[in-house]
């Protein structure tokens, strides 16, 4: 019975092993069959080529751009890319005045959203619209949803546009005549124009939706996108908490910003729900994303921005808003396909790299360990199918992409998840030279070898974390792949190894020490057969092993004599 518990466990823990294998080979496949995923991994930037972007910046007449504003534009286009996933990009200056893009493959939409986009973004109040509607957007998650209006807004005239100084941002003051004539000739369609729809910060701003269905008159900007803490995408969920499908972005502000934004909402709830006046204007980048009613005084700083949000056009801008703004307006001023860098020789020679160092460490662990050896074989195909998976899903989900950085860091985690085997058959060996059978053995060495695990690869683990978060570009592809394959050795030493070794040790070839097994008490220097019985010392070991075997039987002898020495003498003084 006592022998029975370990082969249940270790069948346990090879059934989990084969659920996540099964599992993930299932998500891939999911992906292959019916999403964009692909069987192998996609390659970066020096191994597949792609595609560079020149972004030139958009100067009004007399502006120079400073090499601060582009160091500054460099880092945050970075920060957005990686955001998308460690796709291997990389972002340069180029003259003094341009920042150059370079992207593996061909970019989408929301990619050259996130690179383009000065992500500018404003709360302004809604002075006049020409049309008295109301957004899908929320203001706030835990407010209702916002209601349609139903009275128009009446149109100023020369006669009675008031002349007298504003009061406050939403005071109708700001709309002179000069105004609300740019008003009426301002064409929706020059939107996204150079310059088209921009105003001063403390000034009104003539606007329309994304979509150029509404125009609008807005009071100053109230509250600045520089007050944003931090932004995420999710689905908004209805004043009772309900999920409403719909996909947002969660805004959250900084102490300064929470201030300003319960000032405006404070204001705002005071007018009627049918005067435009109770609206805000949520603007990015001079466009009104939403112009939502306020139905509640936010004071928690915590507003929602939600309409026609997919899930990845709620993430760009969530990244943009996070981020933080561009310090200067870019635009594309070329696009243009790119060769590899370093090209598949490289990759080639990367793989027969990593091919002769496995070959190395095989015919060294089938040395030394003799047929024990093919257990770290299969224990390394075991990890290069579950790495190999893991790679390839994130290749789809999170957009990686292989550098030669990345292949550099699977070469060298080889050596790294072999020492975990290593570790735990020396542990095993120990055990057999202290005299334990071999299913003994087994268990007391794992539970001495688990904690040295731990300990490196928790080790590994945090210098992979820490050059990921540090460092840039094919780094990180480095840090990221050396970070997985420290977590599947982990998991492979735990689900397979160790099971593998409980079932071996319940084998006739293993449990008697057969010398081709690896684990043959003899050739190890074990000396205990049985209690106080220890074997005479081998004469003139030649061998390497056999002198090993001969000083760990000479100690292993003395402190046998030592301890026979201290029992004798007891045994006399009672006898006296």
């Amino acid at each position: 019975m006592a022998r029975s518990t370990p082969v249940r466990k270790a069948w346990r823990s090879l059934a989990w092993l084969g659920v996540i294998t099964v599992g993930l080979t299932a998500i891939l496949a999911g992906g292959v069959l019916f999403s964009t995923a692909t069987w192998a991994p996609k390659l970066a930037l020096d191994l597949e080529g792609g595609t560079q972007i020149i972004l030139a910046p958009r100067l009004e007449s007399g502006q120079t751009v400073t090499q601060e504003q582009l160091d500054q534009a460099v880092s945050i286009i970075r920060d957005r890319i990686d955001a998308s996933g460690v796709a291997e990009a990389e972002v340069t200056t180029q003259g003094g005045q341009n920042v150059v893009v370079s992207i593996p493959g061909e970019p989408d939409a929301q990619t050259l959203a996130r690179i383009q986009s000065s992500a500018k973004l404003e709360f302004r109040p809604v002075i006049y619209t020409d049309v008295a509607t109301t957004s899908t957007a929320d203001s706030s998650t835990p407010t209702p949803e916002p209601t349609d209006g139903s009275t128009p807004t009446p149109e100023p005239t020369l006669e009675s546009t008031p002349t007298a100084q504003p009061t406050d941002a939403s005071d109708p003051n700001w709309v002179t005549p000069a105004l609300y004539d740019q008003f009426l000739n301002f064409d929706c369609t020059t939107l996204n124009d150079s310059n088209a729809n921009v105003a001063p910060a403390a000034e009104p701003l003539i606007t329309c939706e994304q979509d150029g269905s509404f125009k609008y008159i807005l009071g100053p900007v109230e509250v600045s996108g520089e007050t944003i803490s931090d932004a995420t995408s999710g689905i908004v969920p209805n004043s009772q908490g309900a999920s409403t499908g719909v996909w947002g972005v969660f805004i959250t502000f900084n102490g300064e910003g929470t201030d300003q934004f319960a000032k405006v909402t404070e204001r705002l709830f005071g007018f009627p729900q049918n005067d435009p006046r109770n609206r805000f204007a949520i603007v990015l980048d001079g466009a009104v994303i939403s112009a939502p009613t306020t139905q509640a005084i936010i004071t928690d700083g915590k507003p929602v921005i939600s309409g026609n949000f997919t899930q990845e056009t709620a993430k760009t801008l969530a990244d943009q808003l996070k981020f933080g703004a561009l310090p200067i307006g870019f635009e594309v001023q070329s696009s243009e396909t790119i060769s590899a860098t370093l090209g598949s020789a490289q990759l080639q020679s990367g793989i027969i790299a990593g091919i002769i160092g496995l070959i190395l460490v095989i015919v060294y662990s089938l040395f030394q360990y003799r047929l024990l050896g093919s257990v770290t074989i299969a224990s390394l195909v075991v990890a290069a199918v579950l790495t190999y998976l893991v790679i390839a899903i994130l290749s789809w989900r999170q957009g990686y992409r292989l550098s030669l950085a990345g292949v550099a860091g699977l070469i060298v985690a080889i050596g790294l998840t072999v020492d975990s085997f290593i570790v735990y058959f020396e542990r095993i060996r120990d055990e057999l030279r202290d005299g334990r059978a071999l299913t003994g053995a087994v268990e007391a060495g794992w539970k001495r070898a688990l904690r040295t695990i731990y300990a490196a690869k928790a080790i590994n683990l945090l210098s992979a974390i820490i050059l990921f978060i540090l460092a840039v570009g094919n780094v990180r592809g480095f840090a990221l792949t050396l970070g997985i394959t420290v977590v599947i050795d982990v998991i492979v030493v735990v689900l397979f190894t160790h099971p593998i070794m409980q079932l071996l040790a319940e084998t006739r070839f293993f449990s008697s020490g057969h010398p081709a097994s690896g684990l043959d008490p003899n050739a190890l220097g074990a000396v205990y057969r049985g209690r106080a019985q220890f074997r005479s010392p081998l004469v003139a070991p030649k061998s390497g092993a056999g002198r090993e075997a001969a000083r760990r039987q000479t100690i292993a002898e003395r402190k046998a004599a030592e301890l026979e020495s201290k029992d004798s003498t007891r045994t006399k003084g009672k006898d006296s």
